[in-house]
C-alpha cells in the first residue's frame, strides 16, 4: 500500500475541484478589531480587515472581559489542572454555569470545551437516557449535531429543512409510546434563516416530543437579555435543552447546554466528551462569565449590530448581488462556484485586504458555494465603503452575473 500516494490523491480532489482549504496567518491586536495584521506565505505582513469573524460583538476585545481574565489568570494560573471530576472544577467555571442557568432561565447549565462537543456529547449520550429515543433532525443541523445524532446508535429521521408538513408526517407515523426529541437550530449559519420554534414546539407537545435548540448564532445577540432567538420570541420556556456557545457573540471560548437539573446532571454523569476531557481554563470561564453578564444589559451593543447587518445587506442589494437576506445577522453572497468563490476571496484579501473565508462544499452545498460576511458594531462607515466598492469592482472582474436577492 502506498500511504504516501493516497493523501496526494486525496489532497489534488480538493485541489481540482477549487475546494482546497487554505488558512491565512491573522494577528489580532488588542483595540484594533476588526483591523488586524496578514502575515503572508513570504514573511511581509499587510493590514487587514476581517469580514468573516465569529465575534460577532467584538466582545473579544472588550475591557470587561480582558479585566476579568487577567484577575482569573494572575489569581488562579493558566490551566484548570484536570477534567471537571478530578480536580478541574473552580470557581470560575462553577458562576460560568450559573450565568448560563440564568441567562436562559433554566434550572442549570454544563459547560463544554465547545459548543461542538457540546452538541455531539449531548445528542450521543440521550438514548442512554431514554432507551428506543428517535431523534427528529433538521437537514441543515450542523456537523455538531449530525455527528451526535449518528454516533448514538439510536433511530433518527430527518426532516426537511423548516418543513413542518414533513416533520409533521414524521412524527405521525411513529409508534406514540417511543420517547421523541427534535433537534434544530434557531439561526441556520449559512443562509441566515430562522426556524419556526413556535410551530415546532406546538408539533413537540402535540407527539409528546422533547425539544432541543442550538442557538450557537443567537446567544448574546438577541432577546432582551442575549438568551437567543427563543428569548426573544418568549419561548424559552418551551424548549427542553438549549445549546450555546462562548466563542462567537462572547468572544471568548466554550460551549454548554442548559436545562432541567436533572437532565445535565445526567449528562454530566453519563457522556463521555464531558467526563474524560480537560476543563476550560478558568481564566476563559472567568473572561466568559464577564461576557455573558455583561450582554445582559448591552442592549445598545445589540441594536448596533443589528444596524450594521441591515446597513450592509441595503447596500449589497443596492449593487444588485445575489444576497440571500433571511433577516438576520448573516450576510451570505451567492457566487455558485468554488473556483470563482475562492478567486474573489484572494482578490479581496491581495488587493484589497478585506478577508473574507469562501464557503465551499462540504460546508454547504455544491452550487451554492459563498461568501459570508459577518458584519459587527465595530464595522464603521469607512469599512462599510471599502467592502462595497471592492465587491463592485471584483464582481465584474470575475465576469459574474447580477441577480436579483436571493430571500
Amino acid at each position: 500500500m502506498n500511504y504516501e500516494a493516497s493523501i496526494d490523491a486525496a489532497l489534488q480532489r480538493l485541489h481540482d475541484e477549487g475546494r482546497y482549504r487554505t488558512f491565512i496567518d491573522i494577528e489580532r491586536r488588542r483595540g484594533a478589531y476588526p483591523h488586524a495584521v496578514w502575515r503572508r506565505p513570504d514573511g511581509t505582513e499587510r493590514p487587514v480587515t476581517v469580514w468573516c469573524g465569529n465575534d460577532y460583538l467584538g466582545m473579544g476585545q472588550h475591557p470587561v472581559v480582558l479585566a476579568a481574565m487577567h484577575d482569573a489568570l494572575d489569581a488562579t494560573g493558566a490551566g484548570s489542572g484536570g477534567t471537571r471530576n478530578i480536580s478541574g472544577t473552580t470557581v470560575h467555571h462553577k458562576r460560568l454555569e450559573a450565568e448560563l442557568a440564568d441567562l436562559h432561565r433554566k434550572e442549570a447549565a454544563l459547560l463544554f470545551t465547545s459548543a461542538y462537543i457540546a452538541n455531539d456529547a449531548t445528542l450521543s449520550t440521550l438514548p442512554k437516557l431514554f432507551p428506543g429515543l428517535v431523534i427528529y433532525s433538521d437537514s441543515l443541523n450542523h456537523a455538531s449535531m449530525i455527528e451526535g445524532v449518528r454516533r448514538n446508535g439510536g433511530a433518527k429521521r430527518i426532516f426537511r429543512h423548516n418543513d413542518l408538513d414533513h416533520l409533521r408526517e414524521l412524527l405521525a407515523a411513529e409508534d406514540p409510546a417511543l420517547p421523541k426529541l427534535i433537534a434544530f437550530e434557531s439561526v441556520y449559519s449559512m443562509d441566515g434563516d430562522f426556524a419556526p420554534i413556535a410551530a415546532i414546539c406546538d408539533l413537540a407537545q402535540e407527539f409528546g416530543a422533547l425539544t432541543y435548540l442550538d442557538e450557537v448564532h443567537a446567544v448574546g445577540m438577541y432577546g432582551p437579555r442575549g438568551g437567543g432567538v427563543a428569548e426573544r420570541d418568549g419561548l424559552t420556556g418551551r424548549i427542553d435543552i438549549i445549546n450555546g456557545t462562548l466563542a462567537k457573540a462572547y468572544g471568548v471560548m466554550g460551549g454548554y447546554i442548559a436545562s432541567s437539573a436533572k437532565l445535565c446532571d445526567a449528562i454530566r454523569s453519563y457522556a463521555p466528551g464531558f467526563i474524560f476531557t480537560t476543563s476550560l481554563p478558568p481564566a476563559v470561564a472567568a473572561g466568559a462569565a464577564a461576557s455573558v453578564r455583561h450582554l445582559k444589559t448591552d442592549r445598545d451593543l445589540r441594536d448596533r449590530h443589528q444596524t450594521a447587518a441591515r446597513t450592509l445587506k441595503m447596500r449589497l442589494k443596492g449593487m444588485g448581488l445575489p444576497l440571500i437576506d433571511h433577516g438576520s445577522h448573516i450576510v451570505p453572497v451567492h457566487v455558485g462556484n468554488p473556483v470563482h468563490c475562492k478567486k474573489l476571496s484572494d482578490l479581496l484579501l491581495d488587493d484589497y485586504g478585506i478577508y473574507v473565508q469562501p464557503i465551499n462544499f462540504p460546508t454547504v452545498p455544491r452550487g451554492t458555494e459563498r461568501l459570508r460576511f459577518t458584519p459587527s458594531p465595530v464595522h464603521g462607515p469607512l469599512e462599510t465603503e471599502k467592502l462595497i466598492r471592492a465587491m463592485d469592482a471584483l464582481w465584474s472582474h470575475c465576469a459574474l452575473n447580477r441577480a436579483e436577492q436571493s430571500a
